[in-house]
Order: structure tokens, then sequence, then C-alpha cells
């Protein structure tokens, strides 16, 4: 049987301002929020600073909001 790299594998992916690289090949990465799969061509939301990946806009400022109480920042 012949192994199908990144096919229904999760991508390991370093994130960068307006996008990112692939650094183990995947389909899909799982949102940090709610660990619902979001495929690479549908990812928009993601960290540079947590390097963490989530399905909307809502899962972002979950993930913001609560990095910044554990900072000690303001929300």
């Amino acid at each position: 049987m012949m192994l199908m790299h990144g096919k229904d594998q999760p991508a390991k992916l370093h994130y960068m301002p307006y996008s990112f690289r692939v650094l183990s090949p995947g389909d899909y990465v799982l949102c940090a929020v709610t660990g619902t799969r979001i495929q690479l061509d549908d990812l928009r939301y993601w960290s540079i600073v947590r390097q963490e990946a989530y399905v909307d806009a809502d899962a972002s400022t979950v993930a913001e909001v609560k990095w910044r109480k554990e900072q000690g920042l303001p929300a």
C-alpha cells in the first residue's frame, strides 16, 4: 500500500505576518480554541506570537483575551 503524505493529516505550520510556511505536510490544522479542523485553504486567523490557528475571528478573540489575562495585560 502506498502512503499518501498530507492526505487527511494535520499540517505543522509556522505562522508569519500575512502568510504561513508549511513545516510538515498536511491538509488541515486544528483550532487552538475549539479543536475544529481547518483546511489550509480556509485558514484565515492565527497568532504569530502564540503560533496557533483559529477557526474564526471569535475564536481568535477568545484566545487573545485569555492570553492577555494570563500576561496581566488589559483585555
